[in-house]
């Protein structure tokens, strides 16, 4: 059980590495994700166990959201395997409070962090935030492209040196297209990072629009058929 977010808007919207939250698969887990990713984040969901240690083996994200009801096997075995298998990704485990000790003993002091049940999306946002600093995977990081600066830590871009105000979406669609200089980010990509429900070609290219008014048209190169790079 969450309480979600009451914020709708944030100056500083952190993070930018990428989230894996596993949560049971139910309207409330979309809930959670929609809610972090409208603060910013780069946040994908794992239904199960199973889920989970696959996608820690194929690639490992920089931090792990595990509720202790994940459905598959049980959350200590997972806990274990994530710890034995990435021991550099920090885990902050969902408990309710009748379960907060015996949580506690699986976790890493140095690493790790848990979260109460019920538990509000501001308060999962905020530990995850410390986590990824304290590990040293959220840096005060800039990043260039010609004259657009993204702080990616602060949630700020400046555009030939002035400064540029974007909504939480429109910056999760900036940085979903910060990937390698020249490389093209499909339709498919695009919705996938930034909106936890299905979007279609059509919501995707209206907030492209949106974005292109903001930092500058030229800046966003439409690739037809394949998607859109981010030129500089």
């Amino acid at each position: 059980m969450f309480v979600p977010s009451q914020a709708t808007a944030r100056a500083s919207v952190p993070p930018y590495a990428p989230v894996l939250v596993a949560l049971p698969p139910t309207a409330a887990s979309a809930s959670v994700l929609r809610s972090l990713r409208a603060e910013g984040m780069r946040a994908d969901l794992a239904g199960d166990g199973i889920a989970v240690l696959d996608t820690i083996r194929a690639a490992p994200p920089a931090l792990l959201v595990l509720d202790v009801d994940l459905p598959g096997p049980e959350h200590a075995a997972v806990l274990a395997a994530v710890h034995a298998e990435s021991p550099s990704v920090p885990v902050v485990v969902l408990t309710p409070r009748e379960r907060r000790n015996a949580v506690i003993a699986q976790l890493r002091s140095d690493r790790d962090d848990y979260v109460l049940r019920p538990f509000s999306v501001d308060e999962l946002s905020a530990r995850i935030r410390l986590r990824l600093r304290l590990t040293g995977a959220l840096g005060h990081t800039l990043i260039r492209r010609g004259e657009l600066v993204v702080d990616t830590e602060l949630g700020e871009v400046t555009v030939d040196g002035s400064p540029v105000s974007l909504s939480p979406t429109e910056f999760s669609l900036l940085t979903a297209l910060l990937t390698e200089p020249g490389a093209t980010v499909s339709h498919e990509e695009l919705a996938n990072q930034v909106w936890s429900e299905p979007a279609s070609p059509n919501l995707v290219q209206v907030y492209i629009s949106y974005l292109r008014r903001k930092i500058g048209p030229e800046r966003i190169r439409t690739v037809r058929g394949a998607g859109y790079v981010l030129e500089g």
